[in-house]
């Protein structure tokens, strides 16, 4: 009897692990962690923009209306045709090269007086151009 119970002690120590090497294992790896990711962070190098000069506050541009109705197209409330339009637009970007132009369509104007209006800003290289809507 006391052969039996001898080798069911035997193997009930066989079945539990010894996980003491394994302990040390991941304190070891632990360890080489810690050391070495403060050095990975200090190696990185940054490019940062650098903040741009910002223009005064209290100066907003000045943005120009064009307004396109049944009854013709007007430059800042002035009625101006598209040829006249064109040579005020050509002056105005002579004077500011970043001239911005918004660009107002009623609702039932005629497509083509629109497109002619588009056309000078595209032929006259401005390119800041807003449209409008109610």
């Amino acid at each position: 009897m006391s052969l039996k119970k001898t080798s069911r002690s035997q193997h009930s120590s066989l079945n539990e692990l010894n996980i003491t090497p394994l302990l040390d294992l991941v304190f070891v790896l632990l360890v080489i962690f810690i050391i070495t990711t403060p050095q990975m962070m200090n190696n990185l190098e940054m490019n940062l923009p650098s903040p741009k000069p910002q223009p005064p506050q209290n100066e907003k541009p000045k943005i120009n209306r064009i307004v396109v109705d049944e009854t013709g197209t007007f430059l800042n409330d002035q009625s101006v045709t598209v040829a006249q339009l064109r040579t005020d637009l050509q002056q105005m970007k002579s004077d500011n090269p970043d001239l911005s132009v918004v660009v107002k369509g009623a609702e039932n104007v005629d497509y083509q007086n629109m497109i002619n209006v588009l056309d000078v800003l595209q032929q006259l290289d401005i390119t800041r151009v807003g449209l409008a809507t109610e």
